[in-house]
């Protein structure tokens, strides 16, 4: 392949300087195919999950039970309008919320274990 010369302004005139040529890089991809049943893959399943199931099942604050000064929950219909035919109450807001919260669980378990090596 020739270089191209490209044309550059010094002051009043035109000087033609060589184009340095690009060789393409070609690097090896590793693709690993064990990631359904990898311990990554579990760990967020579950931190996932946990949340979900807590919120589901009133064990977490939800967009209708809200929690108090003291950390207690309370059954108080504060819901926005926000309504669903779950008999919980359980909305998209909800599973969104708990949803994220279980993913940022379960990157903090994937990098401290990654972390420590024991991963």
């Amino acid at each position: 392949m020739q270089a191209v010369s490209a044309r550059s302004f010094v002051g009043q005139g035109v000087t033609a300087r060589p184009v340095a040529t690009r060789q393409a890089r070609r690097s090896s991809v590793v693709v690993r195919a064990d990631y359904l049943g990898s311990t990554t893959n579990q760990i967020m399943v579950l931190s996932t999950f946990l949340p979900l199931v807590a919120g589901r099942f009133g064990l977490a604050p939800t967009s209708t039970r809200h929690t108090n000064a003291g950390v207690k929950l309370q059954a108080e219909d504060k819901s926005a309008g926000l309504y669903s035919n779950d008999p919980a109450g359980f909305n998209a807001v909800d599973v969104l919320a708990l949803g994220a919260l279980g993913h940022v669980l379960g990157v903090g378990v994937v990098l401290g274990l990654k972390g420590t090596g024991n991963l």
